[in-house]
């Protein structure tokens, strides 16, 4: 077994505050597993709790995904053994070691890399529950797909293309625009002030029937002009900070709009619901529907490196800690 540690916060604040400690894993206790971890997602979520913008008990590990090899099973587990190779949510995954509920793992199929479940299980499962679970994508149905070259879009867009979405992608640069386009969107769009009134041009008028909107504060207001009367704004994501409240009235007044702030854990609640979404995940990946996309590589100890790349938007793709 390798050399135990976590990264750990104290205090919120910039990258610095991320600090290794030398910890001995957590034994299994009943219904939970012990995996020595071989890879682990990084996700714009990790900011937020390091930055203090999602409130957290300190100290804190933070970490939601991981894979690697079952160590040790506790109590009452049947659906694993000793050397299963796992993905799973769970927090605290910043670390050489996980020990979480056997519930919330799923066992990888032979055609899954470890690091290939690490980078889509959060992200597949989040663009899962955004085409399925909150609102099934229809074909003939226009989507504006923000931050399409990142974790979750680059899944959610080839995904919603393949059920027949027209798909109008916006991003931050050429090179993000050319990728958005490779990756199936009918149009791509560079991120300005004049977003919605372009939206409404390449939709003759009528505007899209959903925005994924990733982004947050900053693409607030260009997701609420972009949309058809009855459209949806699903905002899930605060890449740019945390989105201004939005009166009621003004979802009525520009055409009894729909605004949801879905969470993912909502909709994997029970062990059955994981296992749905990740059957969905793991059937797109296998027919190559969708592609898991590792753009960078980063040690666990240069944690700090990969905030600030995550931040500063300069990572394509998924990207992994490696302990």
């Amino acid at each position: 077994m390798r050399d135990p540690y976590v990264i750990e916060i104290t205090e919120t604040g910039g990258t610095d505050v991320l600090k290794p400690v030398t910890r001995a894993p957590r034994r299994p206790g009943p219904g939970e597993v012990l995996v020595e971890q071989t890879a682990i997602g990084l996700n714009f979520i990790d900011t937020y709790y390091r930055t203090g913008l999602y409130p957290v008990k300190l100290p804190f590990v933070p970490g939601s995904e991981g894979a690697g090899r079952v160590l040790e099973i506790g109590e009452g587990v049947v659906d694993f053994q000793v050397g299963d190779r796992v993905a799973y949510l769970g927090a605290g995954t910043y670390s050489a070691h996980y020990t979480g509920p056997a519930a919330m793992m799923i066992k990888l199929p032979d055609n899954v890399s470890d690091a290939t479940g690490a980078a889509v299980l959060l992200k597949g499962l989040t663009a899962w529950m955004l085409l399925f679970a909150i609102r099934r994508a229809s074909p003939g149905e226009t989507a504006l797909v923000w931050a399409p070259a990142g974790g979750v879009g680059s899944l959610l867009l080839p995904w919603a293309t393949s059920m027949g979405v027209r798909c109008i992608a916006v991003t931050s640069n050429q090179e993000k625009r050319e990728k958005a386009l490779s990756l199936g969107a009918s149009e791509a769009l560079i991120f300005d002030d004049q977003l919605a009134a372009k939206v409404r041009e390449l939709t003759d008028g009528q505007g899209v029937d959903v925005s994924f909107d990733s982004v947050g504060k900053a693409s607030a207001e260009a997701s609420l002009n972009s949309l058809r009367p009855r459209g949806w704004w699903i905002s899930y994501g605060n890449a740019s900070g945390a989105v201004d409240p939005v009166a009621p009235g003004i979802l009525g007044a520009k055409g009894s709009l729909v605004l949801t702030r879905p969470s993912l854990f909502a909709f994997i609640s029970t062990a059955a619901e994981l296992r749905a979404g990740a059957a969905a995940l793991f059937g797109a990946l296998k027919t190559k529907t969708i592609q898991a996309e590792i753009g960078q590589e980063f040690a666990l100890m240069d944690i700090a490196s990969a905030h600030t790349a995550l931040e500063a938007g300069a990572t394509i793709g998924a990207t992994i800690l490696k302990p």
